[in-house]
């Protein structure tokens, strides 16, 4: 049996997969059920982390790369007064953990699409368990795979002038599970919207990865109309965020704040996300 058939089960397979033995689903507690769903596709998603050791490369090498490329790039002509004199290599760290985020959440959202052609999403849909329970399932599991890839990109993070002892590491953390869930749940919506994993890819090149560009990880919120359309960018408030927890100056908005606009970006996002499953993706003729 290929490694394809065997990490998309078909939606007989899931249905049976969320039955436990010896018990009819009528049997089971509504929690149970949507207890059931979640940990299921959870499970999922880090069993995919797993196998897949061709991700783990890219997991390290990538953010790291990007990282030190950029950084010494432009350090020689990057001045940040206002973040008290930062070198670029420690200014973009924190811009690179939140990528780090965004690019975890766009690639593992693709299989939304694909799950869905191949019928394993209908699976899940028909079993016992809400809508949510399954937004609520991907989002998980792929909030856990951008912690797991931030997790090891944090170990550098003296090397790039944030000591841990610094660190706030529980705000850190609630932080970087907000960024995630909320732009797991946006990048769920859409994928469920459209039919195709190159549509997809299409507009995430011209919707969010340019709203990371102008989210204060690569160059400073300045005066003007572009500083007003980067305070109405929600990625602003991550970087933000991440760069106060961080022990990094000059953030030009508070952590309270940040906080407030994550969660608020994060409800929004599983309702739009619940609301995309009960409609039929853009030409789908099923």
């Amino acid at each position: 049996m290929s490694e394809q058939a065997t990490s998309q089960p078909s939606a007989a397979g899931m249905t049976s997969a969320l039955a436990p033995s010896g018990a009819s689903p009528e049997a089971r507690s509504c929690l149970a059920e949507e207890l059931s769903v979640i940990s299921t596709l959870w499970r999922r998603d880090m069993l995919h982390l797993l196998r897949e050791r061709s991700r783990w490369l890219g997991v390290v090498l990538q953010p790291l790369l990007f990282w030190l490329l950029l950084g010494s790039g432009l350090s020689g002509s990057f001045r940040a007064p206002q973040h008290g004199g930062a070198s670029y290599l420690v200014y973009f760290f924190p811009g690179t953990i939140v990528m780090v985020l965004l690019f975890t959440t766009i690639f593992a959202t693709i299989s939304v699409i694909e799950d869905r052609q191949s019928g394993f999403l209908q699976g899940v849909l028909v079993a016992p368990g809400s809508r949510a329970a399954t937004v609520l399932g991907k989002t998980a599991g792929v909030t856990s795979l951008a912690l797991i890839q931030a997790a090891l990109l944090l170990l550098l993070a003296p090397l790039a002038g944030y000591p841990w002892a610094e660190v706030r590491w529980l705000p850190l953390a609630a932080v970087l599970v907000l960024g995630s869930a909320g732009l797991t749940a946006i990048n769920f919506a859409m994928a469920w919207l459209l039919n195709s994993s190159q549509g997809y890819h299409a507009l995430m090149s011209v919707v969010l990865l340019p709203l990371w560009v102008i989210s204060g990880a690569m160059f400073p919120v300045p005066d003007g109309w572009l500083g007003v359309v980067m305070r109405l960018n929600p990625l602003t408030y991550i970087v933000a965020a991440v760069r106060l927890t961080l022990g990094g100056v000059g953030s030009p908005i508070g952590l309270l704040t940040s906080c407030l606009v994550l969660g608020g970006m994060t409800i929004a996002g599983l309702a739009w996300a619940v609301w995309a499953t009960g409609r039929r993706p853009a030409g789908s003729q099923t």
